[in-house]
Formats: C-alpha cells, structure tokens, sequence
C-alpha cells in the first residue's frame, strides 16, 4: 500500500479527491490530512507518507514553502491546482505529476499510476528537486502570457518592474518603461508569482523586490521603483514587507 497525506485547504477538494481515491485506486492507504503548511509539515514528518497530493496556494503558505521546509524529500508529490498557468506548465517539464482542480478520475488513475509504478523502483526525487529550484529563479527564466482585451502578449517576468491594479484589470509597468493592460485582476497575478519576488505592499501595487530603488521611513512606509514611481507601503504589510526585504 502507498501510504498517502492530502494536504489541501479547500474542504469540498479533499471529500472529492478522498472518495475518487477510495472508489478507484486501491493502492492508496490514506494516513492523514491537513490544511495548511504547519499541520501539514508536522503532519508529514509524523506519517512519513509515500506520497502527498498537495495544493499549491494553502492558508499561511504555498506548497513550495511546505516542500523546502521538508529537505531533503523522502516522498513523491502529486500537485493538485486550479490555477492552469505558465507554472503549471513548468511542473509538466519537470515531469512532476499534477491534477487540476475539480480533478478528474481518469486524470487522477493516470497520476496514481505512475507512482504505483515508481514505487516498485528507486525513487528518484531529483526532478522534483530540480522544480524547486527552477520556482525559485522563476522571475528570471520564465515569460508569462498576459491576456489581454486583444489576445495576448508575452512578457519575461525579469522585465516586470510592478504590477498596478486598474479596477478588474492590471496594468503590467515594464523595465522599458511600456506597460501592458492585463484584463487579469491583481490578486490572480499575486498568487501566481513567488513572493520572494513579488511582493504586494498596498491593495494596488505587487511590486517586484529586485527592482526597489530605494525603501524610505514613515508610517507604512515608501518604496520608490526603479521606473521612478513613488509607492506607499500600507502600514500593515510595512513588517512582513521589510522581513522580505531582509532575507
């Protein structure tokens, strides 16, 4: 039996993946399930699970904070999302397996499957070792299709100086000093990228840490971007903001 943890905050995703589970993969010894990164990472450590299907975007963390925590890895991950983006995508050519959200059960036999079949051999965890790594210079080796009212352009993510919220759209400032109107929301961009780079300092502006000119005192507090725009820290964020900072 592969020993099994489900770590997901969305309680109707786990009823469902738990009961197609339990219906169609007989394989599956479920030990445990937790919704957020701290009762996940203790609940890991605990269970010494085979394998965790693992949500990307948890309450008080994201699944690459639970994975980095947890090194070296002793399992496999099979990533459940419902976010089917660019990063998706780098899962794929990290050969992780991955399920997008409601899962489908041919999808989820398709995953189980391969790690049936990897448990009967040598685990090789190194390309999802590789994955992180890559999540982690994702601002760097990356381009992002942005949509558009007109279709959609792409952009490297090492371009993005910020990004401004515009009502339900998003403006996207480049280096170049050009911008381009997403008609995604911020919030959607803020949960996509890595915030060990991007970070929202004020309800309308997530800005990129690496193109900060200069951070100046105050309540909140100032930041003011290399394309010269002057932003307030929302007193808030002001901690949490000069903890990133710092790292």
């Amino acid at each position: 039996m592969i020993r099994t943890v489900l770590v997901d905050d969305e309680e109707d995703s786990v009823k469902v993946l738990r009961r197609l589970l339990e219906t169609y993969c007989p394989d599956i010894s479920i030990v445990g399930q937790a919704e957020e990164v701290e009762t996940a990472f203790d609940l890991i450590r605990s269970a010494n699970p085979d394998l965790v299907f693992l949500d990307i975007e948890m309450i008080q963390g994201n699944a690459f904070d639970l994975l980095n925590r947890l090194q070296p890895l002793t399992f496999q991950v099979i990533f459940v999302t419902a976010f089917d983006n660019y990063a998706v995508r780098a899962f794929r050519f990290s050969a992780v397996d991955y399920l997008l959200k409601p899962v489908d059960a041919d999808e989820l036999l398709s995953a189980v499957g391969k790690v049936v079949r990897q448990s009967q051999e040598k685990i090789d965890l190194g390309q999802l070792k590789t994955l992180l790594e890559n999540v982690g210079n994702i601002h760097i080796t990356r381009q992002m299709a942005v949509p558009t009212m007109t279709g959609l352009t792409f952009v490297s993510v090492s371009d993005i100086v910020r990004f401004e919220a515009n009502g339900h759209y998003t403006a996207i400032c480049l280096d170049n000093g050009e911008s381009v109107l997403s008609t995604r929301n911020i919030k959607e961009y803020e949960m996509l990228l890595p915030d060990t780079f991007f970070y929202r300092i004020h309800h309308s502006h997530l800005i990129n840490l690496q193109k900060i000119r200069e951070y100046q005192k105050g309540r909140g507090g100032m930041v003011i971007m290399n394309d010269g725009m002057v932003i307030e820290v929302a007193n808030r964020r002001r901690e949490d903001f000069l903890n990133h900072l710092l790292k």
